[in-house]
């Protein structure tokens, strides 16, 4: 849980007074994101100017989804690479997809798509770290996930946190997903629940039932009057103040209307909602959108059970690809509908592609130099396929780009200068991005 009040909180039994009123008076509140208020502070007083009008969507599929049997099929290849999928035709004359994304072929003129993408990694985990990022890991440097630099440049514009994550499907091992040297205070603000439940609602949000706000009020008395006998021995009263700041922020995030508004799903029309489809990752890219009309700069969207070393056929067809092929196309339409499609940049990333050869279980294994990606609004040309891979799709023969040139184009279209330099904790100054612009979708 967040400690708003460091300090001295712990007695002979562990828990003092002071300590036991904090934590109930937070825990009243739902609040856990961590450094939540200080980051407000922080982007008050950055000072950055705003280049760029975009938010961001992004969805991850975690495990590495396969380029062959969705966007990059290769029809006369040999059984053991094209796999079980016959070919459909797309809304662009002379492009084909496979049979399991009949949404995203009737609706391919409003994406645009990569099938240029070298992603120089077979590995998960670093997969998170290096695409979420655009940059190699690093042992020595954690390099900030693009969420977490937008929250750091841009900060706040609601009292919604800029950085949002729906689902918890990130590998954080080499810390994909995370802030990194930027901090805590700029991590997403990260919604475990299901969004298609009956009952959804957000913890951090939502106080526990049978927490009024008269209880509330009581506690946030009590935590005060205890504060102030402990002040009277600080020699901080800088801090404290600051942390008077921090609380008042987050008590005005808990009980703010945009905030409450932006989870309501259930305000959403029936049948919008039918559209997206009512599963996990649907109601997910639907919270996403309500998210960004109440002020959130950058949600991620996430999703697993990519990873199809056995049973890949099945699996794709049955259960991972129905819901993205049904919701994702959707978001576009709606944005669109609502006149959000030109500053809303919709982006789906992946770990890497599969291996061009079906294994012995019916798999695809981890491949480490193709795969796609896909983008859409923001001003991307949809209708655009972009790059070539070989007559196996192992390999990309024509429009190459790498992983940190797709995260720079994000930036530019975000409005982030892509020589933004920050310090590491150490002071040290650290450059977040490499690479160069997919200049076909600028």
């Amino acid at each position: 849980m967040l400690n708003l009040f460091p300090g001295r909180t712990r007695d002979c039994e562990g828990v003092s007074r002071r300590s036991f009123l904090q934590v109930g008076a937070l825990g009243g509140l739902g609040l856990s994101l961590p450094g939540f208020l200080a980051s407000q502070a922080a982007a008050k007083s950055a000072g950055k100017s705003s280049l760029g009008q975009c938010n961001v969507i992004l969805v991850w599929t975690r495990g590495g989804t396969s380029h062959h049997d969705t966007f990059d099929p290769k029809p006369d290849a040999p059984v053991n690479v094209r796999g079980e999928y016959s070919v459909i035709d797309t809304a662009i004359p002379g492009v084909k997809f496979t049979e399991i994304v009949p949404t995203f072929a009737k609706e391919a003129k409003r994406f645009a798509l990569l099938r240029g993408w070298n992603p120089l990694n077979g590995s998960h985990g670093a997969a998170d770290q290096y695409v979420m990022s655009g940059r190699k890991m690093n042992q020595a440097v954690r390099y900030p996930t693009m969420g977490a630099v937008v929250s750091h440049y841009k900060g706040f514009k609601s009292a919604l946190p800029p950085f949002v994550q729906v689902g918890t499907e990130v590998d954080r091992r080499f810390g994909g997903g995370s802030p990194g040297i930027l901090g805590l205070e700029h991590g997403a603000f990260e919604i475990a629940a299901d969004p298609s439940a009956e009952k959804f609602n957000v913890r951090d949000i939502t106080p526990p039932a049978g927490v009024t706000s008269e209880r509330i009020d009581r506690r946030r008395k009590m935590l005060t009057a205890v504060d102030q006998l402990q002040r009277q021995n600080d020699l901080q009263p800088a801090a404290y103040e600051a942390l008077d700041e921090h609380y008042k922020t987050a008590l005005n995030m808990i009980t703010a209307p945009e905030t409450k508004g932006a989870f309501a799903l259930e305000k959403e029309d029936d049948k919008l909602r039918d559209a997206y489809g009512r599963n996990k990752f649907g109601q997910g890219l639907l919270l996403a959108r309500r998210l960004i009309e109440s002020g959130v700069r950058f949600v991620t969207v996430t999703d697993g059970g990519w990873d199809t070393h056995a049973n890949n056929f099945k699996t794709l067809k049955n259960t991972r690809i129905p819901p993205v092929d049904k919701g994702l196309p959707q978001l576009v339409i709606d944005l669109e509908e609502r006149g959000m499609l030109d500053s809303t940049l919709v982006v789906w990333l992946t770990d890497f592609g599969r291996t061009p050869k079906i294994n012995s279980a019916s798999g695809r294994d981890h491949w480490a130099t193709s795969g796609f990606a896909m983008m859409a609004g923001g001003g991307v040309p949809g209708g655009q396929v972009l790059g070539q891979t070989d007559d196996e799709g192992g390999h990309v023969i024509k429009d190459e780009y790498l992983s940190e040139d797709i995260v720079n184009t994000i930036y530019q279209k975000v409005g982030i200068p892509t020589d933004l330099m920050v310090n590491a904790p150490d002071g040290r100054p650290i450059r977040l991005l490499e690479g160069k612009p997919i200049k076909e979708w600028l």
